[in-house]
């Protein structure tokens, strides 16, 4: 009897699927038309800026061959422009350091400890202050700020006179670095706060529950889960009121007593100016190179404002990863 012939059991090949060809949902005119608004908008942000930029660098090369006699001061335009900065970046930084944590402070209370119907009339009571114009701001100052704060200047002046911010002697009118910073930071905590109450608003409800269900107080909850959360927030809250007290004009011009020193005692009547505060006084009354002077000193504020934007924007990214504000 024959042994029967072992067969091999055919197997077809794999046949790789066709690729599928994804099919894409034509656009409705509306979302065409809003994606073109919205792309042209961020393009004629891009000109724009670049625009200022050229006109600020055009305006300012006549004074890279001209001499510097006939700059104002006489004495170059880097001896001109150095108290200028250092004003700007004083006022401004006294103003920072005064709104940041009263900003914190007061959207804590609105989007934490107060009731409900307290919490919206003070919200609606910050939005307004926002709303103020900066004139009124410096009217305040000078009319009503410098004459109470004089008897807390000659105070400094003899009780804390060691330290050089308040060496002294203090100022007869009022009018000194002191009061502008004080203004200047009365100006940006509105919109400081605003951000700020948001961003709190923004935390997760299930963070805070679980916080104190483990036995946190109100304030141990505050610490461990709304500050981390919004600090990116705050950051983008506390660069924007620089951005605003670095260009801020009218209200620096009526509170500050301008003389040109380079002084870090904020209660004397010596008093750098602004860069700023210096346009808007001396423009009207510019000719020919002076004006082409008070363009480059708008151009390095220029620089600083995108510097400190910058800045804040690389805080951001470094805690993009870990901070729950930032996404």
């Amino acid at each position: 009897m024959s042994t029967p012939t072992p067969t091999t059991a055919y197997t077809p090949e794999p046949v790789a699927p066709s690729p599928v060809t994804p099919t894409r949902t034509p656009q409705r005119l509306g979302d065409r038309v809003f994606s073109g608004l919205s792309t042209g908008s961020g393009v004629l942000i891009l000109v724009v800026l670049a625009g200022v930029a050229l006109f600020l660098v055009s305006e300012s090369l006549p004074l890279i061959g001209a001499d510097p006699k006939d700059l104002p001061g006489g004495n170059g335009l880097l001896r001109y422009l150095g108290p200028l900065v250092f004003g700007t970046l004083l006022a401004a930084g006294i103003a920072l350091l005064i709104a940041t944590p009263l900003s914190v402070a007061i959207a804590l209370f609105i989007s934490h400890f107060a009731n409900r119907r307290l919490a919206r009339t003070l919200g609606y009571l910050v939005d307004l202050l926002a709303a103020i114009p900066s004139v009124v701001y410096g009217l305040w100052g000078v009319s009503v700020l410098t004459q109470f704060l004089k008897p807390a200047n000659g105070w400094l002046a003899d009780h804390l006179g060691f330290i050089p911010l308040f060496a002294g002697p203090p100022s007869a009118t009022g009018r000194t670095m002191l009061v502008a910073g004080i203004v200047l930071a009365v100006m940006i905590l509105p919109i400081m706060t605003a951000i700020n109450r948001e961003v709190f608003l923004q935390v997760p409800t299930l963070h805070e529950e679980a916080a104190l269900a483990l036995g946190a107080t109100r304030w141990e909850m505050i610490r461990m889960t709304v500050l981390p959360y919004g600090r990116s927030g705050m950051v983008s809250a506390a660069m924007l009121g620089l951005g605003r007290a670095l260009g801020e004009t009218l209200a620096v011009l009526l509170v500050l007593s301008r003389t040109g020193a380079v002084t870090f005692n904020i209660i004397s009547r010596d008093n750098p100016s602004t860069i700023a505060a210096n346009i808007a006084s001396q423009f009207p009354e510019s000719t020919d190179l002076d004006i082409n002077t008070l363009i480059a000193t708008g151009l390095v504020l220029f620089v600083i404002t995108f510097a400190v934007n910058f800045a804040a924007r690389a805080v951001l990214a470094r805690r993009a990863d870990f901070d729950g504000a930032a996404g």
